[in-house]
């Protein structure tokens, strides 16, 4: 089975992939190289902190690693908090108090329409390729629903009456942008796996 590092401590974001990609690849989490440390994000998109923190691994370690970054483009915001949305209400903030300051800033705002966007930037064989996901919805004006993290409890993607944080985890990979970025990416990986067959 082929090893591939995702670069992140998140361990939601480990048991999304783990579950999207099933048995196909062994992930390896940073925890499980005894990686600790916080990878720079320095970039001003998704695309470049993606592509720094996949490198940042592959130059650490030199094995194929993945990594992605995420962000919420709220309309009515101009499209923050964007690259920002896991330091929206500072550097330490917690999910909640990201959540506290998105619904205070769209306080009476009757335009809530919003996206979420994952990039992956894998590194493969010392090649780089990209894959994007997104889903388009809307910012509840209350938090609904226990599951899931970040600011699922307030974003009701178009199409469905409940928040990401209402589904099971198995609908919300199905049609969230993680799911959608990792299904490109587990396309292009069979297709490279196949090709070695």
């Amino acid at each position: 089975m082929k090893k591939l590092v995702f670069a992140t401590n998140n361990p939601h974001k480990i048991e999304e992939i783990k579950q999207i990609l099933g048995d196909t690849f062994l992930i390896l989490s940073l925890r499980d190289l005894n990686f600790e440390e916080d990878i720079p994000e320095t970039g001003t998109t998704l695309r470049e902190n993606a592509s720094q923190k996949s490198h940042f691994i592959f130059e650490r370690f030199g094995m194929d690693c993945f990594a992605d970054d995420t962000g919420l483009e709220v309309d009515a915001l101009g499209g923050d908090p964007g690259v920002y949305s896991a330091r929206y209400a500072g550097e330490k903030a917690t999910y909640d108090e990201n959540v506290e300051k998105l619904l205070s800033q769209l306080k009476g705002e009757k335009i809530r329409s919003a996206r979420f966007k994952t990039v992956i930037s894998l590194l493969l064989d010392g090649k780089e390729y990209f894959f994007e996901g997104k889903v388009e919805g809307e910012i509840t004006r209350e938090r609904r629903g226990t599951d899931g993290f970040g600011y699922d409890p307030v974003f009701l993607p178009d199409g469905f009456t409940e928040t990401f944080a209402e589904m099971s985890g198995g609908l919300k990979n199905k049609i969230s942008h993680r799911g959608r970025a990792v299904a490109k990416l587990v396309d292009f990986l069979k297709q490279q796996h196949n090709g070695e067959n």
